[in-house]
């Protein structure tokens, strides 16, 4: 078992990439609205900003920054995960997922990284938009429809 303990920082602003199990599929943009009313569901229960978002087909990233007081952001994507996931066929599961009651949709963990300046910041929004283009989908950041970069524009 891993010994990683994560900050608990009040009110972070914290990057993530959440990535499904099989990677190379469609399911998030496919699903896109069921992601958008689970982060919505979610945010409503337990607040938090979204700085930039950007759904790729089988991951996505993102900036939240959680309310002054708030440190638990793993909740919010337990939560997240599970609302997305309720209703889905089953992915490919394992005996660990049965053991746990868990779909095999997404892959257990994600990665976070707490900002640590202006700098970072806006590096982290950056890496969000670019991301589309950087995986071959678009040719601009502007041309991928599942990014908050349409409403940064504005």
């Amino acid at each position: 078992m891993s010994g990683y303990v994560r900050p608990r920082v009040s009110g972070a602003s914290v990057f993530f990439t959440v990535t499904l199990q099989d990677r190379g599929g469609q399911l998030l943009v496919d699903e896109v609205a069921r992601l958008r009313e689970a982060v919505a569901v979610t945010r409503a229960e337990r607040p938090f900003q979204i700085d930039a978002f950007v759904v790729l087909p089988d991951h996505l990233h993102c900036v939240w920054t959680l309310p002054e007081g708030e440190t638990d952001f793993s909740t919010r994507w337990r939560l997240i995960k599970t609302r997305f996931s309720r209703g889905l066929p089953m992915g490919t599961r394992r005996a660990s997922h049965e053991r746990r009651q868990e779909r095999g949709i997404w892959q257990r963990r994600f990665w976070e990284h707490h900002i640590r300046n202006e700098a970072d910041f806006a590096a982290h929004v950056q890496y969000c938009w670019i991301n589309p283009v950087k995986h071959g989908l678009v040719e601009r950041p502007e041309d991928w429809p599942y990014s908050s970069i349409h409403r940064d524009l504005r």
